[in-house]
This record gives C-alpha cells, structure tokens and sequence, in this order.
C-alpha cells in the first residue's frame, strides 16, 4: 500500500476543493433537515393525541416514527448524490492525462483504489455526521434507543459505500463524468428497484430479487437489527465493484 497516504491526500483536497461537494452537501443536509422536522412534527401531533389515550400511547415508538423514515429517506438523497462524489475519481484522472502519470510512479494500483475509495467514504462519513446533531435533540424530547439508531446508521454507511463502490467503477469506464454519474445512478436505481419485481416473477426468481435489491438488506438497520447476512451482502457488493475497478484500470495499463 505504499502511496496510499499521498493518494488519499490528494483526493481529498481534489473534492474539498470542488464546488461539487459543498453543493452535495448542502442538498444533503438541508433535505434532511425538512425530513426531520416533518418527522418530528407528526411525531409530537401523535404523541400529544395519545396523551389522552393510553391504548394509542404504547403504539407509538420514536425508532419507528421519526429515525428509520428519516434514515431511508436520506438512502434515496445518497442514491441520487453518491454519483455525484463519484464521478471524477478515475474520470478526470483519463481525460486529464494524469492516469498515465499514476502508472509511472511507485504506487501500485490497488493502493490508488483503496485511497480514492477512502477519500469518498470519509466524504460520507462527514455527510452522516452533519445529521448527528439533529438526532441528538430528540434525547431531550424522548428517551431515543441510541443502539438501534447507531445500528441504523451503520446501516447507512455501508450501503452508501456500496453507492460509492458501484459508482467508482462506472468512473473508471468513462473519461467523461457526467456520463460515469449516469451510468451509476441508473445501475444504482436498478438494484434499489429489482426487488419491485418480485410481483411478476417466480418462487426461485423472487429470492434472487430480494437478496439482490441493495434497498431491502437495510430494512433490517433501519429496524436496529443487525444481521450478518445484511452486513456480508454489503461486502459482498464492495468487494466484487472494488475488484471489479481494479481489474479494468489495469487493462489500461496492458493496453497502453
């Protein structure tokens, strides 16, 4: 892994340094911001009813009624902003020139993958922890279950990183990075809507379906159940697109 460091320093500065994702995350968090106040709003509506009616009060659960609906609606923002962060990190490198400069210094390729693959993680992790502070208001509204919300959010970090996973890999196809955003939404929307198809398809079919829709393996998160099998299919995914990545920047190598 020699070069890592350089590498990962480099592609941090490259997208802190880009408009990109300052308007990421501005989109990010300012949609978060609406879903959780609505959340809460109906939240508190509901609760206020039940105060009158004991029945009704232990219905209510906050894991249920404001964390996981805001959780998997910030799932749909990363599918529509993942590609987004993705797009330049071997994109840019071919049309600028700079990939055939990589290939001369002493840094192997699958040290360039882990650190460009690092940069957009830590990007994520920052993403996720600008809606921390909003989470943390409901310890003085309720008492929140802070395992099942810690065990949600892993949740949505690891399917972010299967986002990003999927969309470096489309940006190590292309030199062009609108068309690498392109090509990893619409292979993103796919896993999120195959498991739509599971009216129309048979028994064999079906579990196919559902154990492939990247959506449906973070239901169990969002419930604050953690399943090995929810976690090893998102290792799965980011290992089979990392090895995937490296495999085809390797063919430029060989082909010149």
């Amino acid at each position: 892994m020699r070069g890592f460091w350089a590498v990962y320093r480099k592609e941090l500065y490259a997208l802190f340094a880009s408009p990109i994702f300052y308007v990421v995350a501005f989109i990010f968090l300012v949609l978060h911001g609406y879903f959780f106040y609505t959340s809460l709003a109906y939240y508190s509506m509901v609760s206020f009813q039940a105060s009158q009616n004991p029945f009704m009060a232990q219905q209510i659960n906050l894991m249920d009624m404001v964390v996981r609906p805001v959780l998997m609606d910030l799932g749909v923002v990363l599918l529509l902003t993942a590609p987004l962060l993705t797009m330049r990190t071997y994109a840019d490198e071919r049309r600028s020139g700079t990939m055939e400069l990589l290939f001369t210094l002493p840094v192997t390729d699958k040290a360039v993958l882990a650190a460009k693959f690092a940069a957009v993680l830590t990007t994520l992790a920052l993403l996720l922890a600008g809606t921390l502070p909003s989470m943390a208001i409901l310890e003085t509204l309720a008492d929140p279950n802070w395992k099942a919300m810690l065990c949600a959010y892993a949740g949505l970090f690891f399917m972010g990183a299967s986002f990003m996973s999927l969309g470096m890999f489309s940006s190590a196809l292309t030199r062009n990075q609108i068309v690498a955003a392109v090509l990893s939404f619409g292979a993103l929307l796919l896993f999120w809507v195959i498991g739509w198809l599971s009216s129309i398809m048979g028994p064999t079919s079906v579990r196919l379906a559902e154990y492939l829709s990247i959506i449906r393996h973070f239901d169990n998160f969002s419930k604050g159940v953690l399943d090995t099998r929810d976690v090893v299919y998102y290792l799965v995914f980011i290992s089979f697109f990392l090895f995937v990545t490296v495999r085809q920047i390797e063919s430029y190598r060989w082909r010149g």
